[in-house]
């Protein structure tokens, strides 16, 4: 397997237990934190995945290897969230939690997005398309920051 291949999966799988603890984070809050915060990890895991997926292929994987590790990589999140459940019952922890979170999507925006929005935009389509997916992520953040205390299960 290609040193890509193994960073890739290595560093999802780290990714993929922070976003586990986090959501445990949240749901040891309650329910409607933990739902409105699932909701924002899925809406960026829904491309991030994609991407690692795109790069696995190309590093030669055959395709259903590449959907097999991405699948295992996945399961992280689930060890992250089972073990962030005890953690999280402490306030002190569950805040560094979040902070953690929060610097790992700030991190992630500003060293893989911003500057692709800066260098990679070849035509008006391309600039008008990483827009609108932008105003798109802040318009499903505003809303569920706005509707958060709304959400009842």
């Amino acid at each position: 397997m290609a040193p890509l291949a193994w960073m890739i999966l290595l560093g999802d799988s780290l990714h993929n237990f922070g976003d586990g603890l986090t959501i445990a984070a949240a749901f040891s809050i309650d329910v409607s934190s933990g739902i409105s915060t699932t909701i924002a990890i899925f809406c960026h895991e829904v491309p991030h995945e994609l991407g690692d997926f795109a790069i696995l292929l190309s590093t030669g994987m055959s395709f259903r290897k590449a959907m097999a590790l991405n699948f295992l990589t996945a399961i992280a999140c689930l060890s992250g969230f089972y073990i962030g459940i005890p953690i999280a019952q402490d306030e002190d922890a569950r805040h560094w939690i979040f902070t953690v979170a929060a610097g790992m999507f700030l991190y992630v925006a500003l060293t893989d997005m911003l500057p692709e929005l800066k260098n990679g935009a070849k035509n008006a389509l391309t600039v008008v398309v990483q827009n609108v997916g932008l105003l798109a992520g802040f318009a499903i953040m505003l809303l569920i920051a706005i509707f958060e205390d709304s959400i009842k299960v």
